[in-house]
């Protein structure tokens, strides 16, 4: 019998997984959320940590694995932690309703500390109370993704909130000069931190860009930016 099978024979509790339907065929892999997570985020997961059983099922809850023959037919290979790569890659994690909320709430309170630490209110200058933001975030009915970065929702939402509450960010403008190999892939993580005020892609490949973003998250988007580059990169901050 193996680890799976186990597994779901004397599992009562919903469980956490990952599911891709393609080919008219279901394939679901079970994960741990938090790695699942931090797989979808971008961040470097080995995929034997993230499964919690070395196994592709048809139907997880039932303990029903996927044929090998599907396996081959859909993805070119059996090698399991091949296709859980694939399914975790192109489908979509399954997360439990109590883990869901859990999560959000999480991000909630960090998108709120941001958001109270570097906005103000313009016309007092002082920063917005926790219970006030709050209260705007539940009339704007602001939802909260789960498998994006804290940081990465915060201008969007400002955006949602200013209608309801006058925030202003204090900004910082940096300049970037990317190069060639990582532009393509930091082009969109940088917009989710900022504004685009220029930039030029040059002869050599690489990418040259002033971005303006709350001043607050400049140390989340200068480790963003060496995480992903493994530190090939150029930065100056332009102005405060």
């Amino acid at each position: 019998m193996s680890k799976g099978q186990q597994l779901f024979d004397y599992q009562k509790i919903s469980i956490n997984t990952a599911k891709l339907k393609t080919h008219g065929i279901n394939f679901e892999v079970v994960v741990d959320p938090d790695l699942a997570i931090n797989f979808k985020e971008g961040k470097n997961v080995e995929i034997r940590e993230i499964l919690h059983a070395e196994d592709i099922f048809s139907d997880a809850n039932k303990g029903l694995h996927a044929s090998e023959k599907d396996m081959k037919k859909v993805f070119g290979t059996k090698e399991v932690l091949d296709v859980a790569k694939k399914i975790l890659e192109d489908g979509e994690v399954q997360l439990t309703a109590e883990y869901r909320e859990r999560v959000r709430a999480e991000k909630k309170k960090r998108i709120l500390d941001i958001i109270h630490r570097n906005g103000i209110d313009p016309k007092t200058k002082l920063p917005h109370p926790i219970q006030r933001l709050e209260n705007a975030f539940n009339e704007a009915k602001i939802h909260i993704d789960e498998f994006r970065k804290p940081e990465d929702q915060v201008n969007e939402i400002v955006k949602r909130l200013t209608p309801i509450i006058p925030i202003r960010f204090a900004k910082k403008e940096i300049q970037l000069i990317v190069p060639a190999e990582h532009a393509a892939k930091l082009y969109g993580k940088v917009q989710h931190f900022g504004e685009i005020k220029k930039d030029q892609w040059m002869n050599d490949g690489s990418w040259f860009a002033v971005v303006e973003i709350p001043a607050g998250l400049q140390n989340e988007f200068f480790d963003e930016l060496n995480k992903e580059t493994h530190g090939n990169i150029e930065t100056k901050i332009l102005s405060e």
